[in-house]
């Protein structure tokens, strides 16, 4: 039975076992996969990047770190779109809003680097551990700055909580109060260039 299924652990051949109309204790069956060794290897879970463990210190220049995020709407005719949330974490200015239904990590790498042309390179930036500031493009754009990137633990926004008070008061403010039409109409109402 093990050869057939070689995905099934002891559990679910004791339950073929039992089905069949053998009455085996399912420790016996445990027992005797084990000493066969059939144990199944267990596939591995989705890699994250490991979030920083230590409170982050609150900057005193401007410029040295920004914050991340992404905030999600949607348009009058059900179509979604995401807006991307630069924010200088010292003198708490939105140096970026980004508003477009598609949102790649080459776009956010070149988002980045209008901000680093008009303002200078930060020294540290933190955002989430999404797929988007996780990717290949963000990695090396980081390792050729010579920036810092502090991922945030999974499931604790509060280490995030100066992109997350943005977020709430560019909700609270322009994304509740508007109805997009389009997402031209979402990029003129959320200029580039917002303090």
């Amino acid at each position: 039975m093990a050869r057939e299924r070689r995905r099934f652990g002891y559990r679910r051949l004791h339950a073929l076992l039992r089905r069949e109309g053998m009455a085996v204790n399912r420790k016996r069956v445990q027992r005797i996969y084990v000493e066969e060794k059939l144990l199944v290897r267990r596939r591995g879970g989705r890699k994250r990047v490991l979030g920083t463990r230590a409170p982050t210190a609150v900057p005193n220049v401007p410029n040295a770190r920004r914050s991340l995020d992404f905030v999600h709407d949607q348009m009058t005719d059900g179509r979604r779109f995401r807006v991307l949330g630069v924010d200088d974490d010292c003198t708490r200015e939105c140096l970026a809003l980004v508003p477009d239904t598609s949102l790649s990590g080459v776009r956010v790498v070149r988002e980045l680097d209008a901000i680093v042309a008009r303002r200078g390179r930060p020294t540290a930036i933190v955002s989430d551990n999404g797929t988007k500031f996780t990717s290949n493009a963000i990695l090396a754009w980081a390792d050729d700055r010579g920036v810092a990137w502090e991922c945030i633990q999974p499931g604790k926004p509060v280490q995030n909580a100066f992109a997350e008070s943005f977020n709430r008061r560019l909700r609270d403010e322009l994304l509740n109060e508007t109805l997009f039409r389009s997402i031209r109409h979402a990029r003129s109402v959320a200029p580039r260039d917002v303090v």
